[in-house]
């Protein structure tokens, strides 16, 4: 399967433009959305209708820009192939794909603790694709002057569950940037995307 990936647009026209058209070429099976697709809430019904335009299923968690208020629900609710990943899970095609959206500027999180625990005991020997706005702690997608300003619980559960890949975004600063917690491939795709292919 091949889908392309993005986070962190902001409404931002040109940008939105680019990724519906690269959405709506064949090969892409579906789209997934990292969160922060508006502006405070602002325009993100319309970046979701220019997806539903493209006629593909659309993966999507909240960025800290739709985590108030009902927003997010508000933006994706006109869109039947439109898939609430927050706090959720979804198998594809062999691969279990796990959703955590908003946040993005806590180091810890305990909701997200509980849920993983969860998560660690029905999917812990299964192909796992984690779903995060803000990035895990201690790597190349999280360093900000020299600091590593990403979430220790999200590195946590990472290490122990060890997904075959970790797709995250919030901080602009490190958009396309690639790196590995262990085995683990941890990937920042930015406003441009990234087209990813698993096996």
């Amino acid at each position: 399967m091949k889908f392309l990936v993005f986070t962190d647009i902001h409404e931002n026209e040109a940008q939105l433009k680019s990724l519906v058209a690269r959405a709506r070429k064949e090969d892409i099976d579906f789209i997934i959305c990292l969160g922060d697709f508006s502006t405070f809430g602002r325009g993100g019904r319309h970046v979701v209708e220019m997806f539903k335009a493209v006629g593909k299923k659309l993966y999507i968690i909240p960025g800290n820009h739709e985590e108030h208020g009902d927003v997010f629900l508000q933006a994706i609710s006109s869109y039947g192939g439109c898939v609430n990943m927050h706090q959720r899970e979804e198998r594809v095609e062999g691969y279990v794909f796990l959703g955590y959206g908003g946040g993005g500027f806590n180091q810890e999180d305990g909701t997200f603790r509980k849920i993983a625990r969860n998560w660690y005991g029905e999917y812990k020997d299964e192909k796992v694709v984690l779903l995060l706005h803000g990035p895990p702690l201690g790597t190349n997608v999280d360093l900000l002057n020299n600091r590593y300003v990403g979430n220790k619980d999200y590195r946590a559960f990472i290490e122990r569950i060890k997904p075959k890949l970790v797709l995250c975004g919030h901080l602009h600063e490190t958009a396309g940037v690639v790196d590995t917690i262990g085995a683990t491939k941890v990937a920042n795709p930015g406003w441009d995307g990234m087209v990813i292919e698993l096996k």
